[in-house]
């Protein structure tokens, strides 16, 4: 007879949770029994950190603030009546003022309903509502636009899109601060583009906001049509439970309580004391052990479903941000992260899934399937099978593949793309991510990397203006070494040039010589 080990390893390896139709698979991860029993202790400890958490703890001490993304799907585990209050009437704001777009009882200037949505942001801000908008892709609410970056090209593709319905267009600007540059940008470029057209932009516009913050008193000075709060204690990676998140997906149509409470029933078994029915712990324990605590193992996403493109974006994000630090909690030098990469199946078998087989072994692959199709029935493509059931083999194919070269994988299966199912993703990896965190010892929750670069650019802006200033003083033309040498500037010389080739491809300069040979250019200022 022959033997059922392989089958018995499969259900003991198999994790699910029938509420929200979803199985976590370990069976092909090359993880041991007895590895996963010694994660236990650690677990314990980081089990207990994020009690603490929820708690309401000082968990990011950089910036002396909580962190509460948790409460926001959950009001009633907030620590404080005040913050569940707030929370509360946040959500009851968007879904009354949705509605109230929606329906057309809020019409545009222009006496009509709304048709589109234009979303300014950067990172979080924008990346978490991008996801959701493209992962439940909903035809009954307003169609959604994005600006996330400061690229102008960018900005013209999107805002000439949107021209023709600009008079029926909602912008929702959002920034914590008010002053993050990204956005900023985005919504001078936006305004211009509504002055040109005879459009007033503030009243077609809403932030999404800290109180008090220069977005804040801005929208508040020139009347707005609506302001929603963007708290301290939610960060931009996990910000897609509030304001930010919640009401572009009303505004689109999406049930946002579904979402919600997708995300609430994870959180209770994501909270379970035994490892062995936490998915939450067992993925991060799985991140844990193949990587060796180190994080020498990239995390490749697969998701076999279009929708969910953005999905290996949006845990790039979550996952990068949150655990790639150089010093642990004792300030010890560690330089720990997990890099995230992926597209889709089954695109990816015909890219770099070769590599994934035959190349370095330096990965694990997670692979994400949802049962559902489609909505509908499908027809049959050969005869025998659908479209979907290519997929479905292709997926298995691909496991099998990297099954046969030894190469480690996890499996998450959803059942369909409901705004449930959704929630539920983002909060079992928001909470892999905390426990993650604490098994190496590193803060998950700020970001010194990130305001190091937003400094760095800002100093490049300066420079920039300097030379500009120094050339428009300057009767001739200068080298770049003469740049240097006058801006007190040593060894400066690659940043100055490459300061000017970009200004000179885009304003009217002075050349002597050429880009291409940087030892004999010269740059001056058109008199």
């Amino acid at each position: 007879m022959k033997s059922l080990a392989p089958w018995r390893h499969y259900c003991e390896s198999l994790y699910s949770i029938k509420e929200l139709g979803f199985f976590l698979d370990l069976s092909d991860s090359g993880i041991s029994e007895s590895e996963i029993e010694n994660m236990h202790p650690i677990f314990e400890k980081a089990r207990k950190s994020m009690i603490e958490l929820e708690q309401g703890a000082i968990s990011n001490p950089d910036e002396k603030r909580q962190v509460g993304h948790y409460w926001l799907r959950n009001a009633e585990t907030a620590p404080t009546p005040n913050l569940r209050k707030q929370i509360e009437e946040t959500i009851t704001q968007i879904k009354s003022f949705s509605g109230n777009i929606l329906s057309g009882h809020i019409a545009s200037p222009a006496g009509k309903s709304y048709t589109d949505m234009l979303l300014i942001g950067i990172g979080g801000s924008a990346l978490g509502p991008q996801f959701v908008a493209e992962a439940m892709d909903n035809n009954t609410g307003l169609r959604p636009h994005f600006l996330d970056n400061t690229d102008p090209d960018g900005f013209d593709r999107t805002l000439s899109i949107l021209l023709p319905n600009l008079e029926r267009t909602l912008v929702i600007v959002i920034s914590k601060s008010g002053g993050t540059a990204e956005t900023r940008n985005g919504m001078l470029e936006t305004q211009k583009i509504f002055k040109q057209n005879h459009l007033i932009f503030a009243n077609q516009a809403v932030a999404i906001t800290g109180e008090n913050s220069q977005l804040y008193n801005q929208a508040q000075q020139e009347a707005w049509l609506s302001i929603f709060p963007m708290w301290d204690w939610v960060g931009g990676r996990t910000s897609v439970m509030s304001a930010v998140g919640l009401l572009p997906m009303a505004l689109m149509g999406i049930e946002i309580q579904a979402f919600l409470s997708g995300a609430k029933i994870m959180d209770e078994h994501t909270r379970n004391v035994q490892l062995a029915h936490n998915p939450a712990g067992l993925l991060a324990s799985a991140w844990f052990i193949i990587g060796e605590g180190k994080g020498k193992k990239d995390m490749v996403i697969l998701p076999y479903k279009d929708r969910l493109l953005l999905f290996s974006r949006y845990l790039q994000q979550l996952i990068m941000e949150s655990l790639g630090k150089s010093l642990d909690l004792d300030d010890n030098l560690v330089e720990q992260g997990i890099a995230v990469y992926g597209n889709k199946g089954s695109t990816d078998q015909h890219a770099y899934v070769q590599q994934l087989r035959d190349g370095l072994d330096n990965f694990f692959v997670t692979f994400i399937e949802v049962l559902k199709d489609r909505t509908g029935d499908s027809m049959t493509v050969d005869g025998q099978n659908t479209s979907g059931d290519y997929l479905f083999g292709f997926l298995k194919g691909t496991q099998k593949a990297l099954q046969e070269k030894d190469r480690r994988s996890l499996s998450i299966t959803i059942e369909s793309l409901a705004p449930q199912s959704i929630g539920a993703l983002i909060a079992l990896y928001e909470r892999a991510v905390g426990y993650y965190a604490s098994f190496i010892n590193i803060n998950a929750y700020h970001q010194p990397g990130v305001e190091a670069g937003k400094k760095a650019a800002g100093d490049v802006l300066r420079l920039k203006n300097q030379i500009i200033e120094l050339l428009s003083d300057s009767p001739q033309s200068l080298s770049m070494e003469e740049i240097v040498d006058r801006l007190d500037l040593p060894g400066q010389e690659k940043l100055v040039y490459q300061i000017l080739r970009h200004a000179t491809a885009n304003a009217s300069f002075k050349i002597e010589g050429s880009f291409y040979d940087p030892i004999s250019l010269r740059i001056g200022l058109h008199q």
